[in-house]
């Protein structure tokens, strides 16, 4: 008997701060192409809607990029943003998933720093979309165990991880069932993401091999005849694959619509679902450990974290960023009793540590250093003049 495969399919979006209004002032042909893959994945799952699913998530600062008056002006040519946006609230096959706000590695960060991220995170998601996410994507799928206390606390059920760093119980790891995590007491939901063929999802594929290869696997599998759930996951808006301006030559044209057409003639055994469906009817029984880990990116192999944190200048980078973090967290529990200008010193200075530790200003290595340095720098200032205004209390 052919057991029941559940296709998950993830996209993952995200600009760093400020970079659509660079993109479109700089260079407005890529800013179009990116763009409009944020609009295809909402069109496409209207057109598919009988048949298909998806799962989208966005970090916080591009949705601050959306909101944003300017942007939505520069854009209009092409893509109408709040229509576009209004679309994603309402369209019941697209699971919106949440993100850190402003898109950082998190097990790189201060602790302290999360709960921002991870609040602010899923409230511009409510407020783009009129919905709460109930799943979470970390950001290059960093992830550790540490993080499931905070996650649980601010609401989320389910997070999405990188299969190769699943330890089971058992010992005997299948990417193809959700687990449990316990930490601290709190336990989330476990979603392991298929490495392989998320790869071929990044890159290009078409939708005969795409079944092939999954029953194989499937077959393959420790559970080979229970419910069998593939959850691939890749940018949704990086390489020309995705960009493809031939809309049949591209992702959505050449493999995802001709896949959901061999589900809707029942000539695969797979199904697109929400993962939030999934867990609701197969939740998870198994309990695992997750090594601290992100997904392979580049030469890397996602069990460290040294896209991000490698080189000498990515390494003391984050340590500028944790120190600076540190400096706002003593003033804070000095139980200050700073002037009103003193308070909005410290406000500013807490959103340039917070974009300070968006993950692309370490992903790109010492070109992009620089940019990390440039949130800092004003925060230290700033910090100066609210610890000067305190030392003169104190006199």
């Amino acid at each position: 008997m052919t057991p029941q495969i559940y296709h998950a399919l993830g996209l993952h979006m995200h600009q760093p701060p400020g970079n659509l209004k660079l993109l479109i002032e700089e260079n407005p042909f890529e800013a179009e192409q990116i763009m409009r893959c944020y609009e295809r994945a909402v069109r496409y799952a209207n057109l598919l809607q009988d048949a298909a699913c998806l799962q989208v998530g966005f970090s916080g600062i591009l949705l601050e990029q959306f909101l944003d008056p300017e942007i939505i002006e520069k854009y209009a040519p092409f893509i109408n943003i709040p229509d576009m946006l209004d679309r994603y609230g309402k369209a019941n096959n697209i699971e919106l998933i949440g993100m850190g706000y402003y898109h950082p590695i998190f097990p790189l960060i201060p602790q302290r720093d999360w709960q921002e991220h991870l609040v602010r995170g899923k409230e511009i998601v409510e407020k783009a979309f009129g919905r709460s996410p109930t799943g979470f994507w970390p950001p290059e799928m960093a992830f550790c165990m540490e993080m499931i206390p905070a996650l649980v606390e601010v609401g989320y059920s389910y997070v999405v991880v990188d299969g190769v760093h699943i330890k089971p119980e058992s010992g005997i790891l299948d990417i193809y069932k959700p687990y449990r995590a316990t930490y601290e007491g709190k336990t989330i939901a476990i979603i392991p993401r298929e490495r392989d063929i998320s790869n071929a999802q990044e890159s290009g594929t078409d939708p005969v091999w795409f079944d092939r290869e999954v029953c194989q696997k499937v077959a393959h599998s420790p559970a080979p005849d229970a419910p069998r759930l593939v959850t691939t996951w890749s940018d949704g808006e990086n390489g020309g694959w995705f960009r493809q301006m031939h809309e049949q030559s591209g992702f959505f044209g050449h493999f995802f619509t001709p896949f959901i057409e061999m589900i809707r003639n029942n000539s695969t055994s797979l199904r697109s679902l929400k993962l939030s469906d999934y867990l609701q009817e197969h939740p998870p029984e198994e309990e695992a450990f997750v090594q601290t880990g992100a997904w392979n990116v580049g030469n890397t192999s996602g069990f460290d974290l040294s896209q991000w944190a490698g080189s000498e200048a990515q390494k003391q980078a984050v340590e500028t960023i944790c120190r600076v973090s540190d400096r706002y967290w003593k003033i804070v529990d000095s139980g200050n009793n700073l002037s009103a200008t003193g308070q909005q010193f410290l406000i500013e200075a807490r959103e340039w540590i917070l974009e300070g530790e968006t993950s692309c200003f370490l992903f790109w290595g010492d070109d992009w250093v620089p940019k990390l340095y440039d949130r800092t720098r004003p925060a230290e200032a700033l910090l100066d003049r609210v610890e000067s205004e305190l030392l003169a209390l104190t006199h």
